[in-house]
């Protein structure tokens, strides 16, 4: 797990305002190859503590917290996954970052993808972990069960945060995920990250195109791409990264044995070396 304490926790972050007038905040770190860590749900920049400071010694890393998260401003109304894509774009243009790496995990994996769909001159390439992006595996009959049972527990955990009770619903989130028990072990900052960001975890499960994709998109994205899953992740993931992998014309795939859904937390080191070979082997 992270540390107890960030390593930059109070300092002010750099911002940019995008076009719809959302501010958001984001680091810059080290030299070289521009790559862009994209979070999942619930988190934030700090997301990628473990692994920022090796991949500075050989990127110009920018990690940001997406909007409704953190330090990132948190807009009315009801949010899309378009937003974030729209968002990524909009920091890697503004930043002057060419194109660019980027790297994701979960739902963060999920807006990497869509914007190398969408936006794919932006991008040197993609690194995505498990993306939930369910719905390519919606007819197979042996994942389809997993994945409405996924379902079920977002639905139970949206209404407790819609009910007010944010610590609930980020415990119960957490613990479907890690374990029974994974809670009480998080960093009590890392609870305190979770319970402040359930809203935008709301607006993510309020989303109809949350889980929303068509792998034929990516069948123009020439650009390389690796696909990751864990060991120990349930075997939906394994599922999306299959049928994804089949639709792209430049992919690896490859698995963290002994990981789950954060391989950068929990092995950050073999995660760190991944991308770096990864990137190393595809450099132009």
């Amino acid at each position: 797990m992270p540390e107890a304490t960030p390593p930059d926790e109070g300092t002010e972050m750099e911002t940019v305002t995008v076009p719809d007038g959302t501010e958001i905040a984001y680091r810059r770190s080290g030299s070289g190859p521009p790559l862009v860590l994209v979070h999942g749900a619930w988190s934030s920049h700090h997301d990628w503590d473990d692994v920022v400071p090796a991949l500075a010694e050989s990127f110009h890393v920018v990690a940001y917290d997406r909007r409704g998260h953190s330090q990132s401003e948190r807009p009315p109304g009801q949010g899309s996954i378009h937003e974030d894509v729209d968002d990524l774009a909009e920091l890697i243009e503004r930043l002057g970052l060419d194109t660019a790496w980027v790297v994701g995990n979960s739902f963060g994996a999920s807006i990497a993808l869509r914007l190398a769909a969408e936006h794919g001159e932006l991008l040197h390439g993609v690194i995505a972990h498990e993306p939930p992006l369910f719905d390519v595996i919606s007819d197979d009959p042996d994942l389809a069960p997993l994945v409405e049972e996924d379902e079920k527990m977002t639905a139970n955990v949206a209404d407790l945060i819609a009910s007010g009770d944010h610590e609930g619903g980020a415990k119960q989130f957490i613990e479907f995920e890690l374990g029974p028990g994974s809670w009480s072990q998080l960093p009590p900052y890392l609870r305190a990250t979770l319970v402040e960001n359930a809203p935008a975890f709301l607006d993510e499960a309020r989303d109809p195109d949350q889980y929303a994709f068509d792998p034929g998109w990516l069948a123009d994205f020439h650009r390389p791409v690796m696909l990751t899953t864990g060991s120990e992740s349930p075997p939906t993931y394994a599922g999306v990264v299959s049928r994804l992998a089949d639709a792209l014309p430049a992919v690896e795939v490859m698995q963290f044995e002994g990981a789950g859904h954060i391989p950068h937390t929990t092995y950050p080191d073999e995660y760190m070396e991944a991308t770096r070979g990864f990137i190393r082997r595809n450099a132009q």
